[in-house]
């Protein structure tokens, strides 16, 4: 494992994200904890420091699994990240008045109840790192209320000694909105977390969002490195075409290797959901080999050519608010299969009712939350009316 660094601090240059940990039964809530801690395990036998979870990930459970997990390991051994769920709460008269659809159920708190809560969920006394929760353009007027005072309380608690470095992560629609947060709070934050990879960097725009973070002199972690799994399982012609460039390499370590070129990329986030994964993972991150231009070439041209589906990376926060219980990740994906030419993706959807998009009600819950930005509803009438076609394979 080779490290690098955040605002002085040692880390390893590959980090466990704690967002898509294995489960017992596919329901996210229900963390597979036997196969989970091996992971954990073997990430901390293997150098990797960096560990991220956040107040809803796993429904709420990924903090108190990884608490329990890194807690049988000496607190100067590993690195802690977790983050303030802003983007999922409702304010008023300067005080937060409950959360969001996607957190619906949860009780009304404070800033103050709910860190104080992360800690003793996460079994910690501080966080090395803690992140403002998505900050974009729909999250601004939380973050930046000063009756709410989110900025203020977290700068105390780093002052206190709560939190070591403050940063924020962001699915921001616009480069400029992360330009303008930085510049209104110079010199408060330590580093910037974003979705980065070599499809997003056109897709996304995330090519300006690294310009802008370099101007204001911040390191980055990266989130959504493969996409959700997306970039690691391309189609047969584009992954052939990377063995052909290079034999025995996977299509994720393409794209890890991608990453390792961004000279601001202090951390990559991966969500390991098995062991081969993370063995992977660590191999890749043994030592630097980044892409080199060749390379880069190459997977711009494969990103090109993906450029037409819908960027949906299976976070599931959509699923947290629909009341129709539909698996909208999964039903995306089988919409961008189609347009691959894979028809069997549509096959079963009649025989699960939370495979079929016909139930959506529109209600744009899923919307609203989507880091993506993505029109979710639009998505499902059009899956449903080629479902609905009378020449529609079956």
């Amino acid at each position: 494992m080779y490290y690098k660094e955040i605002a002085g601090v040692k880390v390893s240059a590959l980090g466990m994200g704690n967002m898509r940990l294995p489960t017992t039964d596919g329901k996210e809530e229900n963390i597979d904890r036997e196969k989970a801690r091996e992971i954990i395990d073997y990430a901390m036998s293997h150098g990797i420091t960096y560990y991220d979870t956040a107040y809803r990930y796993h429904g709420g459970q990924s903090e108190l699994f990884i608490g329990e997990a890194l807690s049988n390991y000496p607190r100067d051994s590993f690195c802690l990240a977790s983050k303030f769920p802003g983007h999922m709460m409702e304010h008023k008269g300067g005080g937060v008045m409950g959360f969001t659809s996607a957190l619906a159920g949860r009780p009304d708190t404070t800033v103050d109840a709910l860190f104080r809560d992360q800690l003793s969920r996460c079994r910690v006394d501080y966080f090395d790192f803690y992140l403002l929760h998505n900050v974009c353009e729909n999250s601004l007027p939380l973050y930046t209320d000063p009756e709410v005072g989110v900025i203020d309380y977290v700068r105390e608690q780093k002052r206190l000694g709560k939190i070591r470095h403050l940063g924020f992560s962001s699915h921001a629609v616009e480069a400029a909105t992360i330009d303008d947060f930085l510049t209104r709070y110079e010199g408060v934050f330590d580093f910037v977390q974003i979705q980065l990879n070599y499809l997003d960097w056109i897709l996304q725009d995330a090519k300006a969002k690294v310009e802008v973070i370099r101007k204001h002199g911040l390191k980055i972690v990266v989130m959504e490195g493969v996409r959700g799994g997306r970039l690691a399982n391309l189609p047969d012609e584009q992954a052939a075409r990377l063995q052909t460039a290079r034999g025995g390499d996977s299509p994720a370590r393409w794209a890890l290797r991608w990453l390792q070129a961004i000279p601001e990329v202090a951390v990559v986030l991966s969500g390991m959901t098995t062991l081969d994964q993370i063995v992977e993972n660590v191999e890749t991150f043994a030592e630097p080999d980044p892409a080199n231009e060749d390379e880069q070439a190459l997977l711009a041209e494969i990103a090109d050519s993906m450029l037409d589906l819908v960027p949906c990376t299976a976070c599931r926060y959509c699923t947290e608010g629909c009341p129709m219980q539909l698996e909208i990740p999964k039903i995306i994906a089988a919409h961008n299969s189609l347009k691959n030419g894979d028809f069997m993706a549509y096959y079963d959807m009649d025989a699960d009712p939370a495979m079929d998009p016909r139930r959506c009600v529109g209600c744009g819950a899923c919307a609203a939350i989507c880091p993506q930005h993505i029109d979710i509803p639009d998505i499902m009438n059009r899956v449903a009316e080629r479902l609905s076609q009378p020449m529609f394979p079956r």
